[in-house]
């Protein structure tokens, strides 16, 4: 008897012990979890010490990593912040959403634009928010607000599934700050004023013409040519002296909190937000996706952190953010959410190299990776930290070399909202869980496709079977001045036109050889060269073949300033306001 009671307990502990060893992980993985989503703007993978910076202090990161999984092949689906954040909200490419430029303008240039993030497209947030899920967004959006009224909204977080938002509709820039020299496309204005200039022209000529009776015409359509000549006049004329009180604006949903917005404080507002969404909504489920004002210029940088890095104001900048970091997951910590939180890290694609002051460095490190931010096929450009924890659900201290991408957020954090994927639309991302788990070896991407706007540049292929991943670049962008790795002097490369070199054979390098792509293969140094320029060049085919037409939303006509779009504190054209008063605590 007390043998069979021994034997009986002993079977009871080791089926216990089974069970938790093998699905230990269910207690986490059996309730929806919350969802934090930190993505930062313009940060180069090497600007972080767990991937390889010595000198910049990023401690909270660094936690994060130790804690949880780290990607070495985190890859952006664009290499600008529009294009890249509308793939890492949909999880598909840009191209797909029509928010890939066909043009030199890729990202959205005013609020007051009509381009923006179609409403037809579904967001993460809308599936999370269906699922029960309070969903918020604190910070840059830069997918546009309104379509043909100031205050219809169309493109405006709160219509794309989020219930809160807190930050700018827009993005920081140069003009946000009265010291700094203007950043708005000097070549853009220039365009307008050629367009004012040869629509006027014409008004005069079409008028001269009516009242003399040398050309029939009727008075409307030459109605009509004045109004599209005072919209290309009043566009160039706005960006001269405007930018700062029109584009540099908070918002608090749909109300505008600061026009124009206050540097000095933006950092302690985001902060502040970020932790009472977290408290007030501490019972949960939520998704708070944290989109950081950093690291873009002007790397406006509260007096607690400026001259303290060793890298000038960028570093301050950086170490700023993951202060913040931090904070935010103190305050996780503060109300017991720690184990119940699925937290991601990222970048929205990689660092500007081009962003300089005389010698200082403006923009990040991209480490060993070639390239930087604007340049759609090499490394640098599109290379991103990830970084994931979920304690209890995801193992410690682990790192993954296997392609993944931004747009795999999308389907793996619907799943673990228990939500179902759009059916009625090709989703590009990858469930991330099996891999993040170590339930899976290897990468369910085989091919990756690189754009550059809507010009493809570059193809990656994960073939599984030899651990080979290798990148065919059919364009290249022509660096200025040869050789230098960046185009200095035209803020980043350009897609197409002169400023591009076409490959037929396309370049190709095997980036688990030669990550930095120093070193071009030929048919003559890899036998395999011919079989795998075929393998991708079909993949391409069949990639086009899922492609299908879309308003561009990244048009000339869309993302011209238009002043019945402006968000306006006020009246309008004298928009101002300040209702944040002092009521912000000092970092």
């Amino acid at each position: 008897i007390i043998f069979l009671s021994f034997r009986r307990c002993l079977l009871t502990a080791l089926t216990s012990c089974l069970f938790w060893n093998t699905f230990g992980l269910s207690v986490a993985m059996d309730s929806k979890p919350n969802v934090l989503l930190f993505l930062a703007d313009d940060l180069g993978i090497g600007d972080i010490g767990c991937y390889g910076n010595n000198t910049l202090r990023t401690p909270n990161i660094d936690h994060l990593a130790r804690e949880g999984v780290k990607l070495t092949q985190h890859i952006a689906a664009a290499p600008l912040c529009t294009p890249s954040r509308a793939a890492f909200l949909t999880g598909r490419y840009p191209i797909r959403s029509g928010m890939a430029s066909s043009n030199r303008y890729r990202a959205l240039q005013w609020n007051a634009g009509s381009g923006g993030l179609p409403a037809n497209e579904t967001t993460f947030a809308r599936l999370l928010q269906q699922q029960g899920y309070t969903t918020g967004l604190i910070g840059k959006w830069h997918q546009g607000v309104n379509c043909e009224s100031f205050n219809d909204h169309c493109h405006h977080p709160l219509n794309h599934g989020f219930d809160y938002f807190y930050g700018m509709p827009f993005t920081l820039l140069n003009n946000c700050q009265e010291n700094k020299p203007p950043e708005l496309d000097a070549a853009l204005q220039a365009k307008l004023w050629l367009y004012s200039q040869m629509i006027i022209l014409a008004v005069l000529t079409l008028t001269a013409g009516k009242l003399t009776g040398l050309i029939s015409i009727d008075w409307k359509i030459i109605v009509c040519f004045t109004l599209v000549g005072s919209l290309f006049f009043i566009s160039w004329y706005s960006s001269y002296g405007f930018v700062q009180y029109w584009n540099c604006i908070l918002m608090r949903n749909h109300d505008i909190t600061e026009q124009p917005m206050r540097l000095e404080r933006s950092a302690s507002l985001m902060l502040r937000e970020a932790e009472s969404f977290i408290k007030r909504n501490r019972h949960g489920p939520f998704l708070l996706f944290v989109s950081f004002l950093h690291v873009h210029t002007p790397l406006f940088t509260t007096a607690k952190f400026q001259g303290k890095s060793h890298h000038g104001v960028y570093g301050d900048n950086v170490e700023e953010m993951d202060w913040m970091v931090g904070k935010i997951l103190d305050s996780l910590d503060k109300e017991g959410l720690k184990n119940h939180t699925f937290t991601y890290f990222a970048s929205d694609h990689g660092g500007h190299l081009e962003a300089q002051d005389g010698y200082a460095q403006l923009g990040g490190w991209n480490g060993i990776y070639k390239g930087g931010k604007g340049m759609g096929g090499w490394e640098g450009g599109i290379r991103v930290p990830g970084i994931f924890r979920w304690p209890g659900a995801l193992p410690a201290g682990v790192v993954i070399d296997e392609p993944t991408s931004l747009m795999d957020i999308y389907p793996t954090v619907v799943h673990l909202a228990g939500g179902i994927l759009p059916q009625d639309r090709v989703i590009d991302g990858r469930n991330l869980m099996p891999l993040l788990q170590g339930k899976a070896q290897k990468s369910e991407h085989e091919f990756l496709f690189h754009y550059c706007g809507s010009y493809l540049h570059a193809v990656r292929w994960h073939q599984k079977d030899s651990g080979a991943i290798w990148k065919a670049h059919y364009v290249t962008p022509l660096f200025h001045p040869p050789g230098a790795g960046a185009c200095y002097g035209k803020g980043v490369c350009p897609c197409f036109g002169e400023g591009v070199t076409h490959h037929d054979p396309p370049l190709l390098f095997d980036l688990s050889r030669d990550p930095s792509e120093a070193k071009p293969l030929t048919a003559d140094t890899e036998p395999l060269f011919d079989t795998v320029i075929k393998k991708i060049g079909r993949a391409v085919e069949e990639h086009r073949r899922t492609l299908a037409p879309v308003p561009e939303q990244l048009s000339l006509y869309n993302i011209v300033w238009k002043p019945w779009l402006q968000p306006c504190c006020g009246t309008f054209p004298f928009c101002w306001c300040d209702k944040e008063g002092d009521n912000t605590r000092s970092l």
